[in-house]
């Protein structure tokens, strides 16, 4: 009896977790359902839920032995006995079974008030709280769905008298009403046939309407953009099949016996481009370097898409020989691997570009891409990829020498900028604490050996012709001597530094002066004139520009000492100060140019400073400029709707002026077709009757102020009297209106 005790407390735990895994699937599927608002979703959250919640509290795998822990902890008459009741009594002792019986004895009236350990509250709060989310999500969903975006249009062709006619006149209806849409047949799209005359199609489609009538009718018309095309009858029906080129909108009319004219609303005809294929190459650099002992291969993996099909796809493959004049070109066409299956959307192919078999040589470079068409009759679209690159390194390089009559390369080699020079020294000094004295002193001396390299590369701008050649302001070795025999104290740095106002200098200024006097008298011409044997004239320079490179390179000859004597810190102010004085000689190359662009008249000395000012007049002129407001017509309309919201008569001149803004909508409207349908059926109600009411025209108005844009304002100050309060009342005020 003990034992179908414990079995029964076992179920009601089992029941009771159970229960707690549906709250939890409830939940679950009440947040799927309220968010998505679909009945399907909301019963695969509840299957989810349900599993999710199983498997984690697993009420199967409830055991015996979790069962009689629970009891003899929360029930003290089980003594800590309850597990005798699960055994036999053949296999216990004779005080095991006094005990089983006692233990069973007393749980008869305290384990059917024993409640199993369960979170139920718990459980049915995370369930109501899911609920409440799936409202919340519904609420925002609704709250930020926008509105008014998508007209409703109706599904299918509903003709209204466009005047009031006789009430006992009978009424011609539309009995049957046939639209087939013939889709080019390089699209692979079946044929359909529908009633919906809002149709969508790919461009280049055969779209053909099947109109019955119960009733006499004529002159049965589609208006399509303001051209009128006259529908034919054949088989006790009217007809009609057009060519889709581009987007725009159509209406049908016809008149009846009687004369009264009946017309539809707008429908929309959206024609589908057809896209081009897509092409992409992937795992391969833009630009491929070989050596002449490489592979030379290009592993070309391409991947080509198109939304009806692709017809070929191929590789424009073009080899450049030679240089400069002598250039020449080879275009091949190369195929890809295997056989191209036609008319597939999506194709892998694959290539291996071998350079030898291109018949390349060193030297020579590699232009290639690959080029799809897809199945588009008459004329298939055609689409590329970017072009890549392959050279193979040329090994022979040319060394220019002066000999005999021969010319010399002016082309300077690549050297570092004075910029990047500045960034390496800055990165030098951040990472000395890091570098071993030895590993730092052979990087400033490989700078100082770079700012040396600098210095002479623009040196050949000044005309210096030898990289051997002393320095301004170095010491010549017969006068060091001279100085040193005088016993003179010798500074060191006198081989690396450049002091203009040094002695040598001084001398040398002397030794100028003195040849001037021995040779004979100085030409006085001397300093007007553009001497090309002079280094220091041969350039195409000004004299300021000159000057200011000459105090850049004596700048550059003390960035270079501190840097040879690993004293980079100090080296900094000098490089910076060369590099602002080769900005300043880069500016004023540029302003060179103005100063040649402008050649002013010669002056007439005679008339110079006279005062004579009798052949002058005055000159005035006046032109007007016809202003021409955008969206005129519709702009209009809107103050008309105003007046007859008021109250005032609807005239002829108001049928005009209203169909004159609808033609100005209708080049908008194909572009966006959504936007402005709306308004543009609101205008083509207007021509009837009964739809002339107050509240009509208020809506119509209100549809076109919310497509026309704002007025362009002419150019002028204007007086703003809004603040930012203001503004937004009056957006309030828009909203809710």
């Amino acid at each position: 009896m003990g034992d179908k005790r414990l079995n029964d407390f076992k179920r009601r735990w089992q029941l009771v977790q159970y229960t707690e895994c549906v709250l939890y699937a409830v939940g679950v599927a009440g947040l799927s359902y309220l968010a998505s608002q679909s009945f399907y979703l909301g019963i695969l959250g509840f299957v989810v839920g349900m599993a999710v919640a199983l498997l984690l509290f697993k009420p199967w795998k409830l055991s015996s032995e979790q069962t009689v822990a629970y009891v003899d902890a929360h029930v003290p008459e089980a003594g800590y006995s309850s597990a005798l009741l699960l055994m036999s009594p053949s296999e216990l002792s004779n005080l095991s079974k006094l005990q089983r019986y006692r233990v069973a004895t007393q749980l008869d009236a305290v384990i059917a008030k024993l409640k199993p350990p369960h979170q139920l509250p718990m459980a049915a709060m995370v369930m109501f709280g899911l609920i409440m989310i799936g409202l919340a999500t519904q609420f925002m969903l609704k709250e930020f769905q926008p509105k008014d975006q998508t007209p409703s249009t109706p599904q299918s062709i509903q003709f209204a008298p466009l005047d009031s006619v006789e009430t006992n006149a009978a009424i011609p209806k539309l009995s049957s009403t046939k639209i087939t849409i013939h889709q080019p047949d390089y699209t692979g799209i079946a044929n359909v046939s529908t009633e919906n005359p809002n149709i969508s199609a790919v461009t280049g489609a055969v779209i053909s309407w099947q109109l019955e009538f119960d009733g006499e009718v004529s002159n049965v018309r589609m208006d399509r953009m303001g051209e009128i095309f006259t529908l034919s009858q054949k088989n006790g029906g009217f007809n009609l099949s057009q060519t889709l080129e581009t987007s725009g909108f159509y209406s049908f009319s016809f008149e009846d016996a009687n004369g009264n004219k009946f017309v539809t609303d707008l429908y929309s005809l959206e024609a589908i481009e057809d896209q081009t294929p897509l092409v992409e190459i992937d795992g391969l650099d833009q630009y491929s370097y070989f050596e002449f002992d490489d592979a030379k291969q290009l592993p070309l993996n391409t991947k080509v898409s198109d939304d009806f099909g692709i017809n070929d796809a191929y590789i424009v493959a073009t080899v450049s020989k030679g240089s400069g004049e002598s250039v020449k070109f080879r275009e091949e066409t190369i195929r890809f691997d295997g056989t191209l299956s036609k008319g597939e959307k999506q194709l892998q192919l694959k290539k291996l570009l071998d350079l030898d078999k291109l018949k390349m040589d060193p030297g020579d470079e590699l232009y290639f891409y690959v080029e799809a068409k897809d199945n588009k009759i008459p004329t298939p679209n055609i689409s590329r990829s970017e072009t890549y690159f392959a050279v193979i390194r040329d090994t022979i390089t040319d060394d220019f020498a002066v000999e005999s009559t021969l010319g010399v390369d002016q082309m300077p080699d690549y050297f570092r900028s004075q910029r990047q020079l500045i960034i390496d020294t800055e990165k030098l000094i951040k990472d000395r604490p890091s570098l071993s004295e030895k590993d730092f002193k052979f990087k400033s001396n490989e700078l100082g050996f770079d700012q040396k390299s600098l210095r002479l590369k623009y040196g050949q701008f000044m005309g210096d012709e030898t990289e051997l050649q002393a320095a301004p302001g170095q010491v010549s070795s017969v006068e060091s001597e001279h100085e040193e025999e005088e016993g003179e104290e010798k500074d060191l740095l006198d081989a690396y530094s450049h002091k203009h106002d040094s002695d040598n200098e001084h001398n040398l200024v002397e030794e100028h002066e003195g040849h001037n006097e021995e040779g004979g008298e100085e030409d006085p011409l001397h300093d007007y004139l553009h001497n090309h044997d002079d280094p220091e004239e041969s350039t195409l320079f000004e004299k300021s520009l000159k000057a200011k490179l000459r105090d850049a390179l004596s700048i550059m000859w003390d960035a270079e000492l501190y840097l040879r004597l690993y004293q980079p810190e100090k080296s900094l102010p000098y490089q910076y100060k060369a590099l602002k004085i080769i900005q300043e000689i880069k500016n004023s190359a540029r302003i060179y140019v103005h100063r040649i662009g402008f050649d002013p008249p010669p002056i007439k000395e005679e008339k110079r400073l006279t005062g004579d000012i009798e052949a002058i007049s005055n000159y005035d002129k006046k032109q007007e400029f016809e202003y021409q407001m955008s969206f005129a017509s519709s702009r209009k309309a809107i103050a008309r709707l105003e007046q007859l919201i008021k109250g005032t008569e609807f005239t002829e001149s108001d049928r005009d002026l209203f169909q004159n803004a609808g033609n100005e909508l209708a080049k908008k409207a194909v572009e966006e077709p959504v936007k402005y349908l709306k308004v543009l059926q609101g205008l083509r109600d207007l021509d009837k009757s009964t739809n002339r009411t107050k509240e009509h025209y208020a809506t119509v108005q209100k549809s076109l102020l919310s497509v026309l844009p704002q007025v362009e304002n002419n150019p002028g100050k204007g007086n703003q009297y809004e603040d930012e309060i203001n503004r937004l009342f009056i957006n309030e005020l828009g909203k809710n209106d």
